[in-house]
């Protein structure tokens, strides 16, 4: 039986057709009475189509109503489709600024150029009103029902994607980066940019997509196959611009001082990306999961290079010139600050070289294993660490670093042609690397207390060694021994004495008024030390023998200094003051 067009029908679509021509909705969607009854209309359009399936009484008529039906309901399309577009590319009614703060936090956040995203609730992001999300998914139902789900993808993603990249651009400073941009980036440069990129990294992982799964999840809550593929399309290019920038990043020029950096990422991929992988889904979490492992190992390789570069350092540093005064070598400070920042990270430099060792190990044939066995030197120097069994890659990787630091010391002290001196260089460099290690719980665990206790006894052998060569023979000027002759004091013996002490102390004083000891205890320490023996002895020997000097000009003449003048003059040692020694010469 063919059926006739009702009345009723063309009445509807007239109607349907006036306003839809009159373009009516952009003014009236967001009144609730008017949005509930084009959407309805809307919907009955379609169902319309749907139920001419049978046929009417012509073909023609038939097409004929086809034709009219889907014209308006395209046209109906079109304009929800820009409707779709226009509330989606609405600025968010939400800002960091709007948030619930007041008084001066809220000030405080305005008065700054950069707004501070760090503290975002993530249900502010992306910032629509409640209405708007409702009407959103209205439109998106409507348009998905119509047959029109491409041109309602389309929409979604690129509105989306364009808000996505300019809030990460707006907020964070965040700028998409080939990686051939980052190849020819200079390291100044890029090392200004990782901050950037770790920051958003993790507020991708915590606030950014979130946000945006959790809108598309809203909006198309009736279809979640498309509410995930399209958070997939929105975020995907981000997530793997991320990662390529890390990997550009891993297969940069390696110099030991990028290390820290190179952790920094790794840490971020380590700590934060199974919050972003478990927001996808499948395949494309099992894809990206495989990139990010693969970003996160070269990380890992580079850092391992990065550090075990610390090797080359110290041993191609073999320049001959002494350091002025025996002070701390400049070797000796780098390499200190350089594994006192290092060790911060010690967790995860253990993390990486247990992953890695066995490329660190292949790098360098003299490079020790590192398969849990400790060298003879390495069990003698840590006896308390880990019960001598075994010390970790990274630990056996630190020790030896300290060892190559130790030697090249011992070859630099050797370019001082003044014993005396020489002892101070390796005082002042081996107190400046004990205290380094004392004052970092992450090197003390490694190099433990044997090695801290093996390293004191060492500058106290220094340090009795620059006694012995420097105020042993000074000391020798005061002893008795031929100064007296068949109980008579041989005079000249005395004078002699006492001129050969005020030439040594004079000497002694001009030298090592220059010499430098930049530790106050250890400058302290010495100068006691000092003041002990030769004070005392001093004071005996001119105590017994300053008689035997005639009063005046020969007392004058031979008695330079009295007991404080050497208490002054001793204080006024190791500073590096060439103006005390200059005044001492004239």
């Amino acid at each position: 039986m063919k059926l006739e067009v009702p009345l009723f029908v063309e009445k509807f679509l007239d109607l349907v057709e006036e306003k839809v021509g009159k373009g009516r909705i952009f003014n009236e969607l967001q009144e609730e009475t008017t949005t509930t009854s084009f959407l309805e209309s809307v919907t009955r359009l379609s169902n319309l189509l749907a139920a001419i399936h049978g046929g009417f009484d012509s073909d023609k008529g038939r097409a004929s109503l086809i034709n009219r039906v889907g014209a308006i309901q395209q046209r109906a399309m079109s304009y929800l489709e820009d409707e779709f577009r226009q509330l989606l590319e609405e600025p968010p009614k939400h800002t960091i600024n709007e948030s619930s703060e007041t008084g001066k936090n809220a000030q405080d956040r305005q008065d700054q150029d950069q707004p501070n995203v760090e503290e975002l609730p993530t249900d502010i992001f992306p910032g629509y009103p409640p209405e708007t999300v409702a009407n959103l998914k209205k439109i998106s139902d409507q348009m998905i029902k119509a047959g029109y789900e491409y041109e309602c993808r389309e929409v979604y993603v690129v509105a989306r994607r364009n808000s996505l990249e300019e809030t990460l651009n707006h907020h964070l400073c965040y700028e998409k980066l080939s990686i051939d941009e980052v190849h020819r980036m200079p390291w100044d440069s890029m090392e200004r940019e990782i901050p950037t990129w770790t920051k958003t990294f993790k507020d991708c992982a915590t606030i950014y997509f979130p946000g945006e799964k959790k809108l598309a999840d809203e909006v198309f809550s009736d279809h979640a196959a498309i509410a995930a593929d399209l958070f997939t399309k929105v975020a995907r290019s981000t997530e793997i611009q991320l990662l390529n920038f890390a990997e550009a990043v891993a297969m940069t020029k390696r110099s030991a001082e990028k290390l820290f950096k190179v952790l920094d990422m790794y840490e971020t991929l380590r700590d934060h990306f199974a919050a972003v992988n478990d927001l996808f889904p499948e395949p494309f979490a099992k894809e990206l999961k495989a990139e990010a492992n693969t970003s996160r190992s070269r990380l890992g390789e580079t850092a391992i290079y990065m550090f075990c570069d610390l090797e080359n350092s110290i041993k191609s540093d073999t320049g001959k010139t002494p350091v002025p005064g025996g002070a701390v070598h400049p070797l000796t400070r780098y390499t200190m600050n350089y594994l006192r920042y290092a060790c911060e990270y010690k967790t995860t430099l253990e993390q990486v070289f247990k992953e890695h060792w066995k490329i660190e190990r292949a790098d360098s044939t003299s490079r020790p294993r590192h398969d849990g066995v400790v060298d003879d030197d390495h069990d003698s120097n840590n006896a308390d660490s880990k019960n001598n069994e075994s010390v970790s890659p990274f630990s056996a990787q630190l020790m030896r670093v300290m060892d190559l630091l130790d030697s090249n010391l011992e070859k630099k002290s050797k370019l001082y042609k003044d014993i005396p001196l020489s002892c101070i260089f390796m005082m002042n460099n081996g107190r400046y690397i004990v205290q380094k290690i004392k004052g970092s719980a992450e090197i003390h665990q490694v190099m433990g207390d044997t090695w801290c206790r093996k390293r004191s006894s060492n500058l106290r052998n220094y340090h009795k060694n620059y006694q012995r060569e420097t105020w042993g023979k000074l000391l020798g000027c005061l002893g008795h021994e031929g100064l007296m002759v068949n109980g008579k004091l041989v005079k000249p013996v005395l004078k002699e004495r006492f001129k050969s002490f005020n030439a040594m102390f004079d000497e002694i004083h001009r030298t090592q008024s220059t010499w430098v000891v930049s530790d106050e205890q250890l400058q302290s320490e010495l100068r006691v030390s000092i003041s002990a023996v030769v004070i005392p002895a001093y004071r005996s020997f001119l105590g017994r023998f300053s008689q035997y000097l005639d009063p005046g000009r020969q007392t004058e003449k031979y008695i330079k200094f009295q007991e404080e003048d050497i208490e002054t003059y001793i204080e006024e040692l190791f500073d590096g003051n060439q103006a005390s020694a200059m005044a001492r010469r004239r």
